[in-house]
């Protein structure tokens, strides 16, 4: 299982370097709801409107895993480890549900590059 970060999403569907990347493993991804609000919002900011953020978004069927008290109890901890790298609550959120789920993070942001955490981090640029 991947867990995609907002990043990697928006990569993939804004036709960034790196989507080749998120494409290749779409099938086997899962994106946590705090990462998906992330991801809506971001394409809302760039001007799209509800149609078309809907239609990009939906158009990707990932798996989407709800933001539970032990996601955040895993994200809050993670404040301490990732607090010099400015890791924002999304970003914790996607690490936490690779915690959680044994899996792999998948992001575009360079700053998780050596981060010690109990997930492998995999960047897609």
């Amino acid at each position: 299982m991947i867990v995609l970060d907002a990043s990697a999403v928006l990569a993939a569907m804004l036709a960034e370097p790196g989507a080749d990347r998120v494409y290749a493993v779409i099938d086997e991804s899962v994106i946590c709801s705090v990462n998906a609000a992330e991801v809506i919002t971001r394409l809302v900011e760039k001007g799209y409107g509800e149609t078309a953020v809907r239609s990009y978004y939906e158009g990707l069927d990932l798996a989407v895993f709800d933001f539970d008290e032990h996601l955040a109890v895993i994200a809050g901890l993670l404040r301490g480890p990732t607090r010099e790298r400015g890791l924002s609550l999304g970003d914790r959120a996607c690490l936490a549900l690779a915690i959680r789920e044994k899996a792999t993070a998948l992001t575009a942001d360079r700053n998780w590059r050596g981060l010690d955490v109990d997930c492998p981090i995999e960047l897609i640029r």
